[in-house]
């Protein structure tokens, strides 16, 4: 005789929430778990209804993380020992954090710098003999290295993606490393070059590089670091520099990323890079931002036209200020998040993983938040939503998870599913309405009755069999 199935098991879930409960405010609360529906014909009838169906998957995820910046550096060697290690832990650690595999940083200044500098800083250096990463080693490397160490000690590794802000102000017609300018076409093949010396010098340093991209946000002129590229500029660069420049050096397992910038015109300029065979093979994928309008057809748009091409969300903050303690940032980056990896993104990068109490420092005073923000002369280390937020992902969708297929019949619940490598299930669930919703959420033909409450976000987990 068959054994018997066994009966379904109750539901695991994690709350965060705008509003407080019996005055504490709920951030990745565990609640009590939910029951299965005690009759078959309650998920049909629901007012509401989530559906999951975990053996229709989709993309694989290569993890997700935030960037190391010598403003977050220089802020976190300001805080006590104790307060540095609670910070890695809170980011780096899989079983009392979030666990973070993927993160970002700078190569050169950027605006979350203590100012402006080059890794070869004198004029006319095209052999680099003068190339330094000198500044790093203030810093950054030593923040780098220490999250290094909690990443290894579970098991796990840091793949970094590297991004330049400016080359040289000398390889540059303007001169100078803000407000835009372009790279000198005679300076191409050295400024290629600087790829490769900061991969090896980063490499020296027990720091392997994953990935780089071309240029942050290529279309725009700031007022700080800043250097445009047109697309075919672009194009041409990663076909006959930086390309072969890898290739050459034997580095040809790190990973191009184009664009760089904000979604609206990422269809355009992957047009554009793509549609050269010569370039694209050098190329990964597409990077992407979210400062103009949300435009998450766009991400679609571009895996249906290139599927054999990857989608990494690699930067995304709240401008204008630390914004302390409000509950709409965890509802921006739970929305992207959401809809970005619902079209076939693999990884999502937040920008500065710490920033002080004023949102920087920052040397031309685009002060900006972070899920961390620090009071150096108090030793005050405080998460924001945006913490709580993206640990509603990073917490339960593991590196090597897969996208399953996941949908609501209420706009008001967006929701994303992931099938994790060790057999586990998770949910995300993002309420941004006035309205507690209640639904009935089905997994693979189990339904359970949940409740979201208005403004609020949830993760359900379904543990490995």
């Amino acid at each position: 005789m068959a054994a018997p199935l066994a009966a379904p098991a109750p539901l695991p879930w994690v709350l965060s929430a705008r509003d407080e409960r019996h005055g504490q405010a709920l951030r990745l609360a565990p609640q009590p778990p939910l029951q299965p529906a005690a009759e078959a014909g309650a998920h049909a009838s629901a007012p509401a209804r989530l559906w999951v169906d975990s053996t229709r998957r989709f993309q694989v995820l290569e993890g997700f993380g935030g960037a190391f910046t010598e403003a977050a550096a220089s802020t976190w060697l300001k805080l006590s020992a104790a307060q540095r290690d609670a910070l890695l832990q809170a980011y780096f650690c899989p079983a009392q954090g979030h666990g973070y595999t993927l993160c970002r940083v700078h190569m050169n200044s950027c605006d979350f710098a203590l100012g402006n500098y080059a890794h070869v800083d004198e004029p006319g250096d095209t052999a680099l003999r003068s190339f330094s990463i000198a500044r790093d080693h203030q810093a950054l490397l030593p923040m780098i290295q220490a999250a290094q160490r909690v990443a290894a000690s579970a098991g796990r590794q840091i793949k970094l993606l590297v991004s330049p802000w400016s080359p040289p102000g000398w390889m540059k017609d303007s001169g100078r490393m803000n407000d835009g300018g372009r790279l000198k076409p005679e300076y191409r093949a050295a400024w290629a070059q600087c790829f490769v010396h900061f991969i090896r010098a980063y490499e020296a340093a027990g720091v392997p590089i994953w990935g780089v991209s071309v240029q942050n946000e290529p279309e725009a002129r700031q007022r700080w670091d800043s250097c445009l590229y047109t697309a075919e500029e672009e194009r041409d660069f990663v076909r006959d520099h930086l390309g072969p420049a890898l290739h050459a050096a034997g580095l040809a397992h790190v990973r191009v990323v184009v664009w760089d910038h904000n979604r609206d015109a990422m269809v355009e300029r992957a047009s554009v890079i793509y549609g050269d065979a010569e370039a694209a093979k050098y190329i990964w994928g597409t990077g992407f931002h979210w400062y103009m309008e949300d435009h998450f057809d766009h991400v679609q748009l571009v895996h249906d036209a290139w599927p054999d091409k990857q989608l990494l969300f690699t930067e995304g903050c709240q401008e204008g200020g630390p914004h302390w303690g409000r509950w709409e940032l965890a509802e921006r980056y739970a929305r992207s998040m959401i809809n970005d990896l619902n079209r076939w993104t693999v990884g999502w990068i937040d920008w500065n993983l710490l920033l002080d109490e004023q949102g920087g420092p920052n040397h031309v005073g685009n002060f900006c938040s972070a899920p961390f923000l620090a009071v150096p002369a108090e030793d005050g280390l405080h998460a924001q939503s945006s913490y709580a937020a993206l640990g509603h992902f990073t917490r339960y969708a593991q590196p090597g998870a897969q996208r399953v297929l996941c949908a609501a019949t209420r706009e008001a619940l967006e929701c994303t599913a992931f099938a994790n490598p060790d057999g586990s299930l998770a949910v995300v669930v993002l309420n941004r309405s006035d309205h507690d919703l209640a639904f009935s959420l089905a997994i693979d033909g189990v339904a359970h009755a949940a409740d979201l409450p208005a403004h609020a976000m949830a993760t359900y987990t379904r543990p490995a069999a």
